[in-house]
């Protein structure tokens, strides 16, 4: 018994750092593209992604983005060509199976946020209305239910983000300077904060796992904006970053805190950063190359894998993520046949 004892723990040392000691579980990754939802079963030990049975599953036209219910039973697809909302419930074997009919919007849905509980989910929609609209989630079924009117922003949202918390709502738009605008949400009711003024054309948001910090990519001037979140929603500009790169759009913090990495479709590479207290510190080993106009990315909950969607046809490319240092390796590609425009991973 001693030796078997012995071997197993010589066993969970020599892996250590690649994987944890009987930890099996899969994770499951949806990219949404043009008119589908891609599903695949992501190995957490090597990353590997096999497409899941029945894999891709047609949805409305326009496939802009995606959100996955914290319970993993739902997935929720904003149809941009349609102005509606898919809803999918999962299987355990990670597969999606619409149900209908599709809720519709009062505008061209782009953005999609759920809450910490799965009890609500915001979309920001674009012409003609510029409005979030709040739906309420059933526990059961997944259905959608309107909560109140759409909520007027009068802008065009460019991109959106909740805080971990879900106290706090982050929506960028387009401008000389671009606009962050905060909304305070309770019960799924919003009320505005304040705006704030970032570099030109903001599109991605990320914030930290604790909500402390929101980064934004300016598209157009290369620059990544930061700022730390106050109590009450209100942000407080850090500072503004030059990206080394052309045209940063998707951006993630991994699960630790200590890095960032941002895609950037001009330069067809990801820039990493080292975080610290807000602050931002290239990489020595940045950029990472291997996929053509990266446009959305993601991180595992291991954080031992990022996923990089392209905005041309170039798939999906998942890189391992070196822990200790930030580093990523050469990617490995999975061909989607048209762009990826948005991308999921269960934990």
């Amino acid at each position: 018994m001693f030796k078997r004892a012995a071997l197993l723990v010589l066993l969970c040392v020599s892996i250590a750092g690649w994987s944890s000691c009987g930890s099996t579980s899969s994770h499951y990754v949806y990219a949404t593209s043009v008119n589908q939802v891609l599903a695949f079963r992501e190995d957490p030990h090597s990353g590997v992604l096999t497409p899941v049975p029945g894999s891709p599953f047609a949805t409305g036209n326009g496939a802009r983005s995606a959100v996955l219910a914290p319970a993993k039973k739902f997935v929720y697809v904003a149809n941009a060509g349609d102005n509606d909302i898919s809803l999918f419930t999962v299987s355990s074997s990670g597969a999606l199976s619409e149900v209908t009919p599709r809720t519709t919007t009062n505008g061209t849905p782009v953005f999609l946020a759920i809450d910490p509980a799965g009890a609500y989910l915001y979309v920001a929609t674009t012409s003609p209305s510029n409005s979030i609209s709040v739906f309420s989630i059933s526990s059961s079924s997944g259905a959608l239910t309107a909560v109140g009117s759409p909520f007027p922003i009068g802008v065009s949202a460019t991109g959106m983000e909740l805080t971990p918390s879900g106290n706090f709502l982050f929506v960028a738009s387009a401008g000389a300077p671009g606009l962050v605008s905060v909304f305070a949400v309770k019960a799924g009711v919003l009320s505005v904060v304040a705006q704030n003024t970032v570099g030109t054309n903001p599109v991605g948001l990320a914030t930290d796992s604790g909500g402390s910090f929101l980064y934004v990519t300016n598209s157009l001037d290369n620059s990544i904006s930061s700022f730390s979140i106050g109590a009450s929603g209100a942000l407080t500009q850090l500072s503004s970053f030059a990206d080394l790169s052309t045209v940063p759009l998707a951006l993630v913090v991994d699960p630790s805190g200590k890095y960032l990495y941002v895609a950037n479709t001009g330069s067809n590479n990801i820039t990493g950063y080292t975080l610290s207290s807000g602050a931002l510190t290239v990489l020595s080993t940045s950029p990472f190359g291997g996929i053509s106009s990266p446009s959305s990315i993601a991180v595992d909950p291991n954080g031992r894998y990022l996923l990089v969607g392209s905005q041309s046809s170039a798939g999906i490319a998942v890189y391992r993520l070196d822990a200790s240092n930030g580093t990523l390796s050469s990617p490995v590609t999975y061909s989607s046949g048209s762009s990826v425009t948005s991308i999921v991973v269960t934990d």
